[in-house]
């Protein structure tokens, strides 16, 4: 094509456009058909390659939203196994510490059911029957078993005021030596009368149906024997910190829940077994005498109620004298907690047991599987 243009403008001929469309440009570039297909082709083969490319981009951003997923499932799989895999492991540690408990609360038991009454000790939990010591003193007491340990401890009922029997006189003491202030200590004795007895007429303080179907949400007064001393939460006047203690005030670190009982056969306090919370309740001593009365006491081999009536300071002719008697346990609250030694979990049970010694066994007055609790030890 170049050559037959040459030979047309040696020999005058006209000469062609130096820009023919398709063909060339503006310069004077010309170019052939072979030349155009040419140009054309590799055209279609960039545009071929920049569409391959853009095909094999998405692919790409496909591939990795692919990875993407498959890691989110496999992370939310590997977290619910691990998930499971601990909730086994705490449910098994939770189940030991159940069982653990409950081992501790048939060997305080065992204690209590094949120990001589007479000599008011038991053997040593956990040990042997050649360690005598008095577990019926409410401490806590702490026995490592197998891959974990127990903790228990026994508390005379008798040794708590029988919230059933006790008459307005010791209610009242009781609170005054709470600290419990007027009118509050009047509204307490009477509503506590009142819910007890059998009669919708309330005392000049107390509450029946009246004041408690007035409150939201409403429900009746007993009018019966107190079942737990938990009911107390229900009276008229009746405030938590009272009920569990509060650690704000020194007057009301006492709780009434281990103060009182609904089990005890009596309407004396036992005072071979009595804590230092409910001497302090009943006598009106100060903490650090109370706690140094008790202590004396377990120190004591042999001990009649008029030695613990002069630790106290108590004459014969005294009138709190009628308060208190000196017996052998017969109704126990045994309370026991139970964890694994990798644990920070307790299982906690309780059972208030009515004594029969020897081959006579017990009796299952009310039994409590209590939550879980956390702890540092």
């Amino acid at each position: 094509m170049g050559r037959k243009r040459e030979k047309e403008l040696a020999e005058g001929g006209p000469a062609e456009p130096a820009w023919q469309e398709g063909r060339g440009d503006p310069v004077g570039f010309s170019c052939d058909d072979d030349c155009f297909r040419a140009m054309t082709n590799s055209s279609k083969f960039e545009f071929r390659n920049s569409k391959l490319a853009g095909e094999r981009g998405l692919a790409l951003v496909i591939v990795l939203w692919i990875f993407i997923f498959l890691f989110v499932v496999a992370f939310d799989f590997s977290s619910s196994a691990r998930e499971e895999g601990m909730a086994a492991q705490r449910y098994a540690e939770e189940s030991e510490g159940y069982y653990l408990a409950l081992a501790g609360f048939e060997d305080a038991l065992y204690r209590l059911l094949y120990t001589p009454a007479a000599t008011g000790q038991t053997a040593k939990l956990g040990g042997s029957p050649t360690e005598p010591q008095d577990l019926v003193d409410g401490n806590w007491r702490e026995v490592d078993f197998g891959t974990g340990s127990y903790r228990v401890r026994v508390v005379d009922e008798s040794g708590k005021i029988n919230i059933n029997r006790a008459d307005e006189e010791t209610f009242r003491r009781v609170f005054a030596n709470l600290g419990v202030e007027e009118p509050q200590r009047s509204i307490l004795v009477d509503s506590i009368l009142d819910w007890r007895d059998e009669d919708d007429l309330h005392r000049a303080n107390g509450a029946e149906n009246d004041y408690y179907l007035s409150l939201s949400p409403s429900y009746t007064a007993k009018n019966g024997p107190f079942e737990t001393v938990e009911e107390l939460l229900w009276v008229r006047g009746m405030t938590p910190d009272l009920f569990y203690g509060s650690q704000e005030r020194e007057t009301q670190k006492l709780s009434l829940r281990e103060i009182f009982t609904v089990d005890s056969a009596t309407d004396r306090v036992n005072l071979r077994t009595a804590s230092a919370e409910v001497i302090q309740a009943l006598v009106g001593l100060s903490p650090e005498r109370s706690k140094d009365f008790v202590k004396q006491r377990s120190q004591m081999s042999e001990k009649t109620l008029s030695d613990l009536m002069k630790l106290l300071g108590i004459t014969a002719g005294d009138s709190a004298l009628r308060q208190f008697v000196f017996t052998n346990p017969s109704v126990v609250a045994i309370e026991a907690a139970g964890r694994h030694a990798d644990s920070l979990t307790r299982r906690q049970v309780k059972g208030v047991v009515r004594l029969a010694r020897g081959n006579l066994g017990f009796e299952l007055i009310r039994w409590i599987d209590r939550d879980t609790t956390r702890t540092d030890q």
